[in-house]
């Protein structure tokens, strides 16, 4: 077989793409991975996972049960003001980094016969003859049966495509940045916490080494307002919240400067773009409600491959396949992104999240529903 030519083509190495890559290189199948940077690399991200992804983290090769990482058991929930609500998660989770995690997987990956090209960025995909053929960095030209698209939150290929929620003005949901740092703090080990400030939201939890990741979202016209000045914004709006104040006074910070992504969108995505499996934040992203954006980047990898698997046995045809996965993505992540879309509009603003936090205070029940509607169960 030519070099350049493969069963599937994965394009975006973070969780959904490196762990759709190891499942199909695991059921046999030649596999190449495109990913823009160099691993091990940061990531914004809440860094907690949901115990519904434990078991598919372990079958991929992870051993999550040997790498002492934090277990996470409670949620605290504050308003801008620190009035604060406790309780219980579900399921619970664990802490990790993505430096970590994602390099994890990606020694595993290459371990299974992934052929992985790292600082590759992708610059053009086409659908031929049955067959994708890739363009990508220094005049690499790949070819495969099937495509997916792991390219997170918003690439050129959405740009290139002129997919829907790229072309939308400024809004609500499709106009936020993310900020993300790690730090030394005294902070519990077995809580994630939350806490709002007015136009966005901040959680904290632990990671490995006794570390924690604090990442927070807010809207770009925040940052605007404060001379697109992070330190500033975080003194006059942050500290606001005394829990935020606290932690931004008292913690060690472990970056030079924070990590920062912009053009975060929570707008409905498709699930298939011109032939291609969209996978993780490119088909979809979950408002950072306890970080379950990570566990649904996996869930959906795993759906992705069932089908994959079905339509490279001869199954199913590639029709089929599209339709599939589109109704199984649905099925699995359709009301979960619903109450996300709903609770970012009382945490992203200061008297609804008030509000919120003060009914979940005197209406334990009500919060327990809210939180569960958006965690899935083990897959």
């Amino acid at each position: 077989m030519n070099d350049n030519r493969y069963d599937i083509a994965v394009i975006g190495g973070g969780l959904a793409g490196l762990s759709l890559a190891i499942q199909c290189a695991g059921a046999g199948y030649t596999v190449v991975l495109l990913e823009k940077e160099q691993y091990p690399f940061h990531k914004v991200c809440g860094e907690y996972i949901s115990l519904e992804s434990r078991g598919f983290l372990e079958r991929l090769g992870v051993p999550v049960g040997n790498m002492n990482l934090p277990q996470i058991r409670k949620l605290l929930l504050s308003d801008p003001h620190g009035q604060a609500y406790t309780t219980d998660l579900p399921l619970g989770g664990f802490g990790i980094s993505r430096y970590l995690l994602d390099n994890a997987l990606y020694e595993i990956a290459q371990k299974k016969g992934v052929h992985v090209l790292t600082q590759t960025k992708v610059q053009d995909v086409q659908f031929r003859n049955n067959r994708f053929v890739i363009n990508a960095d220094q005049g690499r030209r790949i070819t495969a049966f099937i495509a997916a698209g792991a390219f997170g939150k918003r690439s050129n290929l959405d740009v290139k495509w002129k997919r829907p929620f790229v072309q939308q003005p400024p809004g609500k949901l499709n106009n936020y940045i993310g900020i993300k740092y790690h730090i030394q703090y005294d902070h519990p080990e077995g809580l994630i916490a939350l806490h709002n400030f007015d136009d966005g939201y901040c959680g904290i939890a632990r990671i490995e080494d006794g570390k924690c990741c604090l990442c927070y979202l807010t809207t770009a016209a925040n940052l605007q307002k404060h001379n697109n000045s992070i330190p500033q914004m975080e003194r006059e709006i942050l500290y606001r919240n005394p829990h935020l104040k606290k932690i931004f006074t008292e913690a060690t910070f472990l970056y030079e400067q924070p990590l920062a992504i912009s053009q975060i969108s929570f707008s409905k995505k498709a699930a298939v773009e011109n032939h291609i499996l969209m996978v993780g934040d490119a088909a979809g992203m979950i408002t950072p409600l306890c970080g379950n954006g990570m566990s649904m980047a996996m869930h959906g990898a795993k759906l992705a491959f069932d089908q994959i698997h079905e339509l490279l046995q001869q199954k199913i045809t590639r029709k089929e396949m599209e339709r599939c996965y589109r109704h199984h993505w649905r099925k699995h992540f359709t009301s979960r992104l619903f109450m996300g879309r709903v609770l970012q509009a009382f945490l992203g603003t200061e008297s609804r999240a008030t509000f919120l936090v003060g009914l979940m205070r005197y209406m334990p029940g009500l919060a327990k529903q809210i939180i569960r509607s958006t965690h899935g169960k083990p897959f």
